[in-house]
């Protein structure tokens, strides 16, 4: 249950606590050598991903190897949680330092690069010939390590303590603070912001202790040492040459050299062979999804823009950004892709191209391939809304896009104004004016813009998530949900629309308002909304499924219970249960707790015990009381409260 009137604030960073028995040093090193994989993992975890990982694993093991003090040294009173290292202060002793070190890596050197040789742990382990990395894990480890990349050094310190050392939130303070981290409390509420998959953390995605070896460039270690010299200082001279003679720009531009000559590959990356949509194959089409987009944009017939694009897609260099949504697999395509726009947005030249599975985004600057950036979505199975509108760029916290062919107008709407009318942004070629995006600085959310657009089937909500494809906005019953353009849908969305920002970066596809319940409060208080969103992703699992609840008077929903594993309020389950605790006008505290219509009675017991037949409970309560849910649907089956 939570507390939708009483705010929630902080406590103050926890202070390491006094000083614990002194280890020494053998103690210190039998600590070590006994939990040696495990010290390694979290400090594999806790450092930044950019440098790649064979450099990260090195770093990781150098870490654990400089962890033990020169003498005898206060241990700190943080016991581990796990059989073996209860209340050993050896294991706290060398598991504080490596997490010290792993911190101060992290603030030397960001995600792009180690710190500098003077703040580097130590020079050994050296690897000469081979490439080290852990063995890959699936796509929720992908995922995880994406997010867990974008977290600062604390915020992933944070999330690890949790999940690997089982340490509760106090202890999780008291370890960062004496690790050196600056706000032990925003690190944690970084670390509140990466869905609870704890059990991944053991996965062999994140275990730098058993590795796959790869060899690196054989010819090049058989030839004579002052041969590769002179040969390197030769083609350093002609690279400088051609880059000086075309502005810095290649063939391939930023990607990186190729492996080995491949001809399905190199036909791939032929722009000869680019696939091109006829400009009227949608008017025909069975399925309106990306495959009937025409090529549009005034640079499609760039062939040396395309070549670069194609070859950053197969290849990305060093110095190219790469973002990929969660599941999207990041390789280049199997053959020739189609081609959607090349052209010139907002000071950059942009290439889009779709294969069947997956959007990709280049990106270069109009003078330069430096800073050149690939964007990579999952689409499969786009159509209809679906494929609709793709991201061309953002600029000044504005974003373009292109549209598809059979959209015939283009506007902008504050989804948290229902009643404002919707402002024309005009289409020129499928491109549509600049949208302003719905992301601000600024704590308070007072608006939530969206992209309507308007085809001869009706007229259709977008909104960007920070990803190469808006997701879709519907509201009403989940099985068959209606488009959130109409009247009645966006008074739904309209005090729920900031609760959007929580599925940010998830791969998602669409978002779904049910307004379920409506209630009435106790002590004449009015009568409150129960509505539940669900935002579903391509990967077809993930949902972020929130309940809301709001009173009368305030402008936006509180999130009352929110999971990323639940059925609830999705096709599979038209069905939900949440509580709260609320504060009526008196003083006096209320457990209220609504289902669907389809809910015969509701059950709470713990701290409460109440019992009502209907889809509606109010019961007095206590203030922090906790209490279990269970509810009766009309067929019988027993569900439980969405948490």
């Amino acid at each position: 249950m939570q507390s939708q009137d009483v705010a929630q604030h902080s406590a103050p960073a926890g202070r390491p606590g006094p000083p614990g028995p002194a280890v020494d040093v053998e103690q210190a090193e039998a600590a070590l050598v006994e939990h040696y994989p495990r010290l390694v993992r979290l400090a594999y975890l806790v450092l930044p991903a950019g440098p790649g990982r064979h450099r990260r694993v090195l770093t990781a093991h150098a870490l654990a190897q400089r962890a033990l003090p020169r003498g005898r040294t206060p241990a700190p009173v943080i016991p581990a949680q796990s059989t073996g290292r209860d209340g050993d202060p050896g294991y706290a002793c060398v598991r504080l330092r490596v997490l010290r070190a792993a911190l101060a890596a992290g603030r030397a050197g960001g995600r792009r690069a180690w710190p500098g040789r003077d703040r580097l742990p130590s020079p050994l382990p050296q690897v000469w010939g081979l490439r080290l990395f852990p063995r890959s894990g699936g796509a929720d480890e992908l995922a995880l390590d994406q997010r867990l990349s974008a977290l600062s050094a604390a915020g992933r310190a944070a999330y690890v303590l949790r999940g690997l050392e089982k340490l509760p939130d106090e202890k999780v303070r008291e370890v960062l603070a004496a690790a050196g981290a600056a706000d032990p409390d925003a690190a944690l509420r970084e670390a509140d912001g990466v869905p609870e998959r704890y059990a991944l953390l053991d996965s062999p995605e994140f275990d730098p202790c058993s590795l796959q070896a790869r060899p690196t460039d054989l010819m090049r270690r058989r030839r004579h040492a002052r041969a590769a010299l002179t040969a390197a200082a030769a083609l350093a001279v002609c690279g400088a040459l051609v880059a000086r003679s075309d502005g810095g720009r290649g063939a391939d531009g930023a990607a990186a050299p190729p492996y080995a000559r491949n001809p399905a590959a190199e036909a791939a990356l032929d722009p000869g062979r680019v696939t091109r949509a006829s400009p009227t194959a949608w008017r025909t089409a069975a399925r309106t999804g990306f495959s009937v987009w025409p090529a549009r944009g005034d640079r499609t017939g760039d062939r040396a823009l395309l070549r670069r694009a194609l070859a950053v897609w197969a290849r990305p260099g060093a110095t190219v950004r790469v973002s990929a949504t969660p599941g999207t697999p990041t390789g280049g395509p199997a053959g020739p892709p189609q081609l959607l726009y090349a052209g010139d947005v907002d000071g950059a030249r942009v290439v889009l191209f779709h294969d069947g599975l997956r959007i990709a985004r280049y990106a270069e600057p109009e003078d330069s391939t430096a800073g050149a950036v690939l964007d990579l979505a999952r689409v499969d199975g786009a159509t209809g809304a679906e494929a609709e509108a793709l991201v061309l760029g953002r600029a000044d916290g504005n974003v373009r896009y292109l549209t598809a062919p059979w959209v015939t107008r283009a506007a902008e709407r504050d989804l948290l104004k229902p009643s404002a009318g919707a402002m024309d942004l005009g289409l020129a070629h499928g491109v549509t004016g600049p949208l302003a995006g719905p992301f601000r600085r600024a704590s308070a959310c007072t608006s939530w813009n969206v992209l309507q657009l308007t085809d001869a089937g009706g007229t259709r909500l977008f909104t960007d998530l920070g990803e190469l494809v808006p997701a879709h906005l519907t509201a009403g019953r989940p099985g068959a949900p209606r488009e959130a353009a109409g009247a009645e849908a966006l008074r739904t969305w309209s005090p729920y629309g900031c609760s959007l920002a929580a599925a940010r970066g998830l791969g998602v596809r669409s978002v779904n308002a049910w307004a379920f319940a409506g209630q009435p409060l106790p002590e004449g208080g009015g009568s409150a909304s129960w509505v539940c969103t669900r935002a579903e992703t391509w990967r077809g699992d993930g949902a972020r499924t929130l309940a809301q609840f709001r009173t009368p008077g305030r402008a936006h929903g509180a999130v009352v219970a929110r999971s990323d594993t639940s059925t609830a309020c999705g096709p599979r389950a038209a069905h939900v249960l949440a509580g709260v605790l609320w504060k009526a006008r008196s003083g006096s505290w209320y457990l209220l707790a609504a289902g669907g219509r389809d809910t015969a009675s509701l059950r709470v017991t713990g701290d409460v015990t109440a019992r009502a037949e209907g889809p509606l409970l109010a019961v007095r309560a206590r203030r922090g009381a906790t209490a279990v849910l269970k509810g009766t649907l009309d067929d019988g089956r027993t569900i439980g409260a969405l948490r």
